[in-house]
């Protein structure tokens, strides 16, 4: 697994195979604008993160590719995922899920 770094030099968001694999095919359909990915937003006061689609990041938005897939972070889902891991799966029913865990 790849670890994404910032131009800090600090480790952040690192996204395991079965997320990069589905934030790619989700967000490289055909006719899919170019840059697309997954945004990831924190917005305050509610606690949790918000998941999207995204054609590009959005003034502010941190960076993270990592094994072909993109994932555009604001500044608060940033700071939140520092020192992260992002699965995703699929449920039965077609859905998708994510979750966060701690690196090493």
């Amino acid at each position: 697994m790849a670890s994404p770094r910032w131009g800090t030099g600090l480790t952040m968001l690192t996204l395991t195979e079965n997320a990069s694999t589905i934030i790619t095919n989700l967000t490289q359909q055909p006719g899919a604008p170019e840059g697309s990915g997954l945004r990831i937003t924190s917005d305050s006061p509610e606690p949790g993160l918000a998941v999207t689609t995204a054609t590009g990041a959005e003034p502010g938005d941190h960076v993270v590719t990592d094994q072909g897939a993109t994932v555009y972070l604001d500044e608060a889902a940033a700071t939140l995922l520092d020192d992260k891991i992002l699965d995703a799966s699929l449920t039965q029913e077609g859905k998708i899920e994510f979750a966060i865990a701690e690196q090493g």
